[in-house]
């Protein structure tokens, strides 16, 4: 049997421009589509669902690779530090 290994990242993330829960919804909402189709990754909105100007977003990658998993995960943080609407406040991640 393949060796699998499993990555999760869970993060919150300050919304700059975010005034109202609907200016947020639609910042955090292109983010996770812009990540969905560029990186082979499972992500959601998990949390700080009614403060306006956070929000917590996590995602998980499988792979048979820990090289391959920490790659996706870096490049995922990276993309998200890049958007220059929010900024990442805490930045948990997990690799088993």
């Amino acid at each position: 049997m393949a060796n699998m290994v499993v990555g999760v990242c869970s993060m919150k993330i300050f919304i700059y421009e975010a005034n109202s829960l609907k200016s947020k919804r639609q910042v955090t909402k292109s983010i996770i589509e812009r990540i969905k189709s560029r990186f082979n990754v499972s992500i959601a909105e998990v949390g700080d669902m009614d403060k306006w100007q956070v929000s917590e977003i996590a995602f998980c990658c499988v792979s048979n690779s820990r090289k391959h998993i920490d790659s996706t995960i870096n490049n995922v943080i990276k993309f998200i530090e890049n958007d220059g609407r929010v900024d990442i406040t805490e930045c948990n991640t997990e690799i088993s």
